[in-house]
C-alpha cells in the first residue's frame, strides 16, 4: 500500500495588520449602533446569540445596556466571556461588507459611579429612546472589555487585531472626558452650522438635522435620526486643550470644500 501524500501546509489567510486595517476596525466600532452578542448559556453551555444596542466609551470599548430578565444577561453573569459582531451589510452581497468580531470579557458598571454617568449620557445621545428604561432597576450597563479581534474587511481581507489596535490607553482620553459634555453642548447650541458641515460636507452624509453626540481623542460622532457619521481628526489629540483648534480646523476644511 502506497503511503499517503504529505499534506501541504495551509497558506496563511491573514494579512499583516496595518494602519488601514486598524482604522477600518475602529471605524466599525465607533460607528456601530447595534451588534450581535454571543455568550454561553448557563444551563446548556451552548452559545446564545442576541442583538444588542451598542455605544462606545471614550476609549472605544463597546458598552451595552441590558435587562436582568434577558437570557444573555444570565449568560454573562455566569461566564463573562463573550463575542460581539459589528458591521452592517449594505447593497449587494452582505459578505462583501466589512465586519469585526470582538472577543471580550463583560464587566458590569456600578450604578451611580463616574463611568455609569458618562455612559448614560453617551448612550442616550446615541439611543435616545432608551431614556424610557435606562434608569429601571433591572437594567445595567456592561463594558465589553476587548481582548482581541478578528476583522474581515471583505473578500480576502482578513486580519487579527490586538486590544491595543482598537482601544485607547487611559492617559489618552481621561482628561478629555471632563471636557466632552461641555464641548458637545457648546457645538450643538452655538455652532450648529459647523456641525452640519462636518456631517454633510466632510463625512458626505445626506442633509439632515445633524447633532454632535460624542467626542473622543480620535474624532467626532454625529447623528441625524437613525443616521450616524464618524469624522476623524487629522491626528489623535494628545491633550484636551487641542480640541478647540481641531474643531476650528475641521470647520475651515468643510467651508473650503463647500466653496470648491
Amino acid at each position: 500500500m502506497s503511503k499517503p501524500e504529505t499534506e501541504k501546509p495551509r497558506k496563511d489567510v491573514l494579512r499583516e495588520t496595518d494602519d488601514e486595517a486598524r482604522r477600518l476596525a475602529r471605524g466599525l466600532l465607533r460607528s456601530a449602533r447595534f451588534g450581535s452578542i454571543a455568550a454561553l448559556e448557563p444551563e446548556s453551555g451552548h452559545p446564545i446569540a442576541s442583538r444588542v444596542a451598542v455605544c462606545p466609551d471614550m476609549d472605544g470599548t463597546p458598552v451595552i445596556l441590558i435587562s436582568n430578565l434577558s437570557g444573555h444577561t444570565a449568560a454573562l453573569n455566569g461566564d463573562p466571556r463573550c463575542s460581539l459582531l459589528l458591521g452592517e451589510p449594505g447593497k449587494g452581497d452582505p459578505l462583501a461588507h466589512p465586519r469585526v468580531t470582538l472577543f471580550c470579557h463583560a464587566e458590569k458598571l456600578e450604578r451611580g459611579g463616574e463611568a455609569h454617568h458618562r455612559m448614560r449620557r453617551r448612550y442616550l445621545a446615541r439611543h435616545p429612546k432608551a431614556e424610557l428604561y435606562v434608569d429601571f432597576g433591572d437594567f445595567a450597563f456592561f463594558r465589553l472589555k476587548v481582548e482581541r479581534a478578528s476583522l474581515n474587511g471583505g473578500f480576502a481581507r482578513a486580519y487579527s487585531l490586538a486590544e491595543s489596535d482598537l482601544i485607547l490607553p487611559a492617559d489618552a482620553w481621561v482628561r478629555l472626558a471632563d471636557w466632552e459634555p461641555g464641548a458637545v453642548e457648546h457645538m450643538n447650541e452655538d455652532h450648529a452650522d459647523a456641525v452640519k458641515l462636518y456631517a454633510e460636507v466632510l463625512a458626505g452624509k445626506p442633509e439632515g438635522n445633524w447633532r454632535l453626540i460624542a467626542i473622543d481623542p480620535e474624532g467626532l460622532d454625529l447623528k441625524a435620526g437613525d443616521e450616524l457619521a464618524r469624522l476623524w481628526f487629522g491626528s489623535t489629540l494628545s491633550e484636551p486643550e487641542k480640541l478647540r483648534p481641531a474643531l476650528v480646523d475641521l470647520a475651515k476644511q468643510a467651508r473650503a470644500k463647500q466653496a470648491e
